[in-house]
Formats: structure tokens, sequence, C-alpha cells
């Protein structure tokens, strides 16, 4: 057994980039700077590096997202790592990228470096607006009935 999975936190490097597959599927491309901090052996001090990530994510969420990311916006995505190889001008190339299932907005719109509480949410764009229909009230439990401690399966 094997597991492919990653979480990064980081800032987006460039502005999305929206295509398409030849069969019409939507597919964003972007970059995640994440930064790794190490101690300078020299000065003593502790440095940041980034790492830069290849990020893509497919369908319909995909291109919903691609009117809210921008330059500096700070996310959270849950993925798998894929790599993959091809050829250009005779030269071999690969690279390694994030696939994208989850992406979270960690700073509110228009403030790229607040390391704030997320807008929850995942893939959530503005909200949707409430249902014109009033919710169907909450089940009554009757006091009488009640769960003992070894009902519990943990």
């Amino acid at each position: 057994m094997s597991i492919n999975r990653v979480i990064i936190s980081g800032n987006l490097t460039r502005d999305p980039e929206l295509r398409s597959t030849a069969g019409g599927m939507p597919v964003l491309g972007f970059g995640v700077a994440v930064n790794d901090r190490r101690k300078n052996q020299q000065t003593g001090e502790w440095e940041d590096y980034p790492n830069f990530i290849d990020c893509t994510m497919f369908g319909a969420r995909a291109e919903a997202l691609s009117r809210y990311l921008n330059k500096g916006t700070k996310v959270s995505i849950e993925g798998k790592l894929r790599w993959s190889q091809w050829e250009r001008e005779g030269q071999k190339r690969s690279k390694i990228e994030v696939i994208v299932d989850e992406l979270e907005f960690m700073s509110s719109r228009g403030d790229s470096s607040s390391y704030g509480g997320g807008m929850g949410g995942g893939y959530s764009a503005p909200a949707p607006a409430a249902p014109a229909y009033a919710p169907a009230p909450a089940p009554v439990v009757d006091a009488s009935s009640s769960v003992y401690d070894e009902d519990i399966p943990f």
C-alpha cells in the first residue's frame, strides 16, 4: 500500500492560468511559494528559503476558482503529487506537481499578506443566497431514550 497526499500552505506566485482539455474540461494552473526555515551556519540567523510548487486543478471548481485567485493570494491546498516527463527540442524534461483536490483561502479578499483565520468553505466563492423557504425544524429528541457509553463504537 502506498499513500500519495500532500498539504501545503503558501502564496500564489502568479495569476492562475485557465485552459481547457481537448474534451472541454477546465484546467487551472498556478504556482504556490512555500518557505522552509533554516539556520544559516555562518551567521547563526534563521532564514526563509522558498520552494516553488506547480499546482493543477481540474473541473468546474477550477473554472469557478479562477475568478477569485490571483498572485499573492494565501491558500492552503490538499492534493497528490504527480510526476510527468516530456521531451522538448531533443531534451528530456520532467517535473513534480500537485494535483489539487481541496483549496481553502487563508486570507480575506484584497489581503494577500494576512495569516489570519481562513475563509472557510474549501472551494467557496461567495456564499449562496439563503433559500426562500423556511428550513425544516430540528427533530425533537426524547429525553427518555438515552445513549449509553457502551453503545458508542469508539
